[in-house]
């Protein structure tokens, strides 16, 4: 397997009982992220990119099949090392934001690493430099009832990004966003892949965001149907 291959999941299959019947989410995906790849997965309702997402996210576990982390499968870690693997090598951005609403911007942003058991003074120098890379330096102190749509979900990245993730996982994350805004987002994980070398997997329905990366993957019935470059649009 090659060097910069961040992400591999291997022959995926997922299968749930809904009473005397066995329904097959994924019946069998496998794909490679290699660093700096921006990939979007889009498929009808059904097809199973939620449960590719959950998955990939360490959020449940396969039937069968592994997922892989620069060569390493998670499939035997424990729960306990399943939830440490998500808050040290997984960045989470959701539709809805998540941010804790009793904190400010930057207390947001340092979260993940305080429960991890880092002090707050070591945390927070990383997070007031991320929300100014997220040009949000002025908006360090704001709550998220305080915040546009757009900041929130700026916040939101920059959360994902403290622990230096060695994947982001995007679910939906302009879909509670208005046209202009969603588009700025957008663009900042694009520049996050393509200058920062970061590996993003994102779940879309908007087939003009899945331009903004370089790769579109579309699930049908819990299976690939196509995987193909994409040209990012005219700036």
């Amino acid at each position: 397997m090659a060097t910069n291959t961040v992400l591999e999941a291997r022959d995926l299959r997922k299968a749930y009982a809904r009473g005397d019947q066995k329904v097959e989410a994924l019946r069998g995906v496998s794909l490679s992220l290699a660093r700096g790849d921006f990939a979007s997965v889009m498929g009808p309702s059904g097809s199973g990119k939620s449960t590719f997402m959950h998955l990939i996210g360490a959020l449940d576990r396969p039937t069968s099949g592994e997922v892989l982390i620069h060569g390493e499968s998670i499939a035997s870690y424990s729960d306990d090392r399943l939830s440490a693997f998500r808050r040290r090598k997984l960045g989470f951005i959701f539709q809805f934001f998540n941010l804790l609403p009793t904190l400010s911007a930057i207390e947001n942003v340092a979260f993940p690493l305080l429960l991890d058991g880092h002090p707050l003074a070591e945390v927070t120098p990383k997070a007031r430099e991320l929300l100014k890379m997220m040009n949000l330096e002025k908006r360090l102190d704001h709550r998220p009832d305080q915040l546009s749509g757009g900041e929130m979900q700026r916040v939101a990245i920059a959360r994902a990004l403290v622990s230096d993730p060695v994947l982001l996982l995007a679910d939906e994350p302009t879909g509670n966003l208005d046209t202009k805004t969603g588009a700025t987002v957008l663009e900042l994980l694009a520049t996050l892949a393509r200058e920062r070398g970061h590996t993003i997997l994102m779940v879309t329905h908007d087939p003009k965001a899945a331009g903004y990366g370089n790769r579109a993957i579309r699930l049908r019935d819990g299976l690939i149907e196509s995987d193909t470059p994409v040209v990012s649009p005219d700036p």
